[in-house]
C-alpha cells in the first residue's frame, strides 16, 4: 500500500472506530482541532522503526500541544504477528524513557490483531485495541489528564462502556465498520 491509503484506512478507523464508537472519549477535540499527526513509517526492520519513534517523541516534546497534541506512528507491513509487535512494545517503552519522558509521553498501541490476555483471538472486545496497522499512539500525559478532568472520565467505565459497544455491535458490524485495507 501506498503512503497515502495508509493514511486514508487510519483516518477512517479514527473516525469511525475511535470517534464514532466513542471507544476514546477524549479523541474528538484533537481530531477536530487537526491536532492529531499521524505518520507512516516506510522502516524496513525494527532499528528503523526506532529511529522514527526517536524523531517523533523528539518532535512531540518539542512542539506544543496546540500544534501537535498527539502522533500515531503507524507501520503496514513490519509486525504482521502481533506477538513480535507486542514484544516490541517494552522496547517503545524503553525509547520512552530514554528521551527522558517517562510521565510526559506515553505509548498506546494498536494492531489488526491485537489480542487481550486472557481472551479468544475471536472476542470482539480486543476490537478496542485494533487498527489496520500496528500503531504506535504518543500521547502527551498532561493532554490525558486534561482531558480526563474535562470530560469527567473514568477509565474503568470508559473500558466497560466500550466492551459493552462492541458486544453490541459484534463481529459482522464491525467488519462492516472497518473492512480490511
Amino acid at each position: 500500500m501506498n503512503e497515502a491509503a495508509v493514511i486514508a484506512a487510519t483516518r477512517h478507523w479514527v473516525e469511525k472506530a475511535v470517534i464514532g464508537l466513542n471507544l476514546c472519549p477524549f479523541a474528538r477535540a484533537v481530531w477536530v482541532k487537526n491536532q492529531v499527526r499521524i505518520v507512516v513509517s516506510q522502516a524496513r526492520h525494527v532499528d528503523g522503526l526506532l529511529d522514527d519513534l526517536d524523531r517523533e517523541l523528539d518532535l512531540l516534546a518539542a512542539t506544543p500541544a496546540e500544534q501537535i497534541d498527539t502522533t500515531l506512528i503507524v507501520h503496514p507491513t513490519l509486525f504482521p504477528d502481533f506477538l513480535v509487535f507486542n514484544d516490541f512494545l517494552d522496547i517503545a517503552d524503553e525509547v520512552v524513557a530514554e528521551h527522558g519522558l517517562e510521565g510526559v509521553i506515553q505509548v498506546a498501541a494498536f494492531h489488526p490483531d491485537w489480542r487481550f490476555e486472557g481472551t479468544e483471538p475471536d472476542d470482539i472486545t480486543n476490537a478496542t485495541n485494533r487498527a489496520p496497522f500496528a500503531t504506535l499512539h504518543l500521547l502527551r500525559e498532561d493532554s490525558v489528564a486534561r482531558a480526563v478532568a474535562t470530560e469527567g472520565g473514568d477509565a474503568e467505565a470508559i473500558v466497560a462502556r466500550n466492551i459493552e459497544t462492541l458486544r453490541r455491535l459484534g463481529a459482522e458490524g464491525w467488519a462492516n465498520l472497518l473492512p480490511k485495507p
